[in-house]
């Protein structure tokens, strides 16, 4: 069993929208019928930007990676800059390294592209992620916590990662 780290195929798409919408609801951080969970299911509306973890062929986790030029960035603001969104893995497979493996895959498309930092936005109660991202070297930044404005009760806090050179 060997975990494939790609781009995914068209086929593959809505396998993608469903992982990650069973990811965000197996936690509790998404509701039924929520706008959010429209996006986060639609991965051919995103395409281009997303990668999936691939394990005996099946997409078992994805991550929707932001470099600049992107539409989906939302705390990115610089040229130099990246982001990554919607990193789900399905809770069947969690625990074996694919949530690690997809945050690494971004940091290492950071570094090929020479951006200086990484940044992502996670709500209070996905503690299990904030662990995954401090332990990637991730630091939270309070000051640009945010509340989207279709969304003002709900507020998102934001982590950056500064990125070496390979």
């Amino acid at each position: 069993m060997t975990l494939e780290i790609r781009r995914p195929s068209g086929d593959e798409l809505a396998a993608t929208g469903r992982v990650v919408i069973d990811g965000y609801m197996a936690d509790g951080h998404l509701a039924t019928g929520d706008d959010y969970g429209n996006w986060l299911g639609d991965a051919a509306e995103r395409a281009d930007d997303v990668i999936v973890a691939v394990l005996d062929g099946a997409v078992i986790g994805s991550v929707t990676w932001c470099p600049p030029g992107s539409p989906h960035r939302e705390l990115a603001t610089s040229d130099d800059e990246g982001e990554f969104r919607a990193l789900a893995v399905d809770p069947a497979h969690r625990g074996h390294g694919a949530a690690r493996a997809l945050v690494g895959h971004c940091l290492d498309e950071a570094a090929a592209l020479g951006l200086s930092r990484m940044w992502l936005c996670s709500r209070p109660t996905q503690t299990k992620a904030h662990r995954l991202y401090e332990s990637t070297g991730f630091r939270r930044v309070p000051e640009r916590d945010w509340s989207p404005p279709d969304a003002p009760d709900i507020t998102l806090l934001a982590f950056v990662r500064e990125i070496t050179a390979p």
